[in-house]
């Protein structure tokens, strides 16, 4: 059976600076870190978990909060939180964020009783927006925090900028000759989500103004962020032709492909007669054939892990806000306006 004395002796070091090593620390250097590794992996040595624990105050485990867990964006989020964790030698523990209207009771025992259990060493919060008492707890447990998706006080955060993102599909159409231009956005109601909802519409509304357009009301729909949603709302923008949009614009690639659903019900040919654009860079964007600004989530997760894995190994924190890229991908859903054909 291996041994952290037959590492260290295959190492050529001691068996103190091995559990540094193996532990992350950054007193060790990376060359050495590589040499205690690969001696390790050749005698097939793996620390104890709870020995480790014990000896350095670390679980080697990170808690990652979510608002919601069955769905595309979240799951893209944490595959790439997950490999760049796993490769920096971490484990996972996933926590859902009941929302507080509906679940009160079981939002406050994750904060009063799970995050305080010491089972983590760091937290990533996803699209949570915390209220001043959350955040204070989860400052008072002095645990390292990265936030993803929008500024915490004191906290490290990636974040997109939701009104440019909409703005950019919007862009894309008007710059096709559209004007006549439908938004499917989200409720604007809910104050714990960055007001993605009201940024994004707030970039639309943005870029028709930059070519002279009125934004119409009739000319917005509200969906869930969901296919069902987005197909529910196209049909109510597309059912009277008189009033027809030549363009939809959708806050989130579901509602979008739910908006070419309801078109193709409706006997009408996308892009030919309807272009859609919408804004993640879902999965399957491409089989739809969607023009869509891609915000990348799995490199968003595996930059969230990187960024916390980073302050864990002795990086001074930034405590800032740092910009999350985006990219404008243009596929078939979308082409010239009707009509500005030659």
């Amino acid at each position: 059976m291996a041994t952290i004395q037959g590492v260290a002796a295959l190492a050529g070091v001691s068996t103190a600076t091995v559990s540094r090593a193996l532990a992350g620390k950054s007193t060790v250097s990376d060359a050495t870190r590589r040499k205690v590794e690969e001696a390790a992996r050749q005698l097939g040595y793996v620390a104890s978990a709870t020995a480790s624990s014990l000896a350095s105050g670390r679980t080697r485990n990170i808690g990652m909060v979510m608002p919601i867990l069955g769905s595309w964006y979240y799951a893209s989020v944490l595959k790439g939180a997950h490999r760049a964790l796993t490769d920096g030698g971490y484990d996972l523990t996933l926590y859902h964020l009941e929302d507080t209207t509906r679940h009160p009771r079981r939002r406050r025992r994750l904060f009063d009783e799970f995050l305080a259990r010491k089972r983590v060493d760091a937290f990533i919060a996803v699209s949570v927006e915390l209220t001043d008492a959350e955040l204070r707890r989860l400052h008072d447990l002095g645990k390292p925090m990265v936030g993803l998706g929008g500024p915490l006080a004191g906290v490290t955060t990636l974040g997109l900028d939701d009104h440019a993102v909409a703005r950019l599909a919007t862009e894309h159409v008007t710059s096709l000759g559209h004007r006549r231009i439908a938004f499917i956005g989200g409720e604007e109601q809910d104050h714990l989500d960055f007001h993605m909802p009201a940024h994004r519409r707030e970039g639309y509304e943005a870029a028709l103004g930059a070519v002279g357009v009125e934004p119409d009301p009739s000319l917005r729909a509200v969906g869930d962020f969901t296919i069902e949603g987005g197909h529910r709302a196209a049909l109510r923008l597309l059912g009277d032709p008189r009033l027809r949009p030549t363009a939809i614009v959708a806050a989130s690639d579901e509602m979008a492909i739910g908006a070419i659903l309801a078109a193709r019900s409706l006997g009408l040919r996308v892009p030919e007669d309807l272009s859609v654009v919408g804004i993640d860079g879902h999965e399957l964007g491409s089989f739809f054939e969607l023009t869509t600004v891609d915000q990348n989530p799995v490199d968003q997760g595996r930059l969230a892990a990187e960024t916390l894995l980073a302050e864990l190994t002795g990086r001074p924190a930034e405590r800032a806000a740092l910009p999350l890229p985006y990219d404008l991908t243009v596929r078939r859903s979308t082409a010239v306006a009707p009509g500005s054909r030659d």
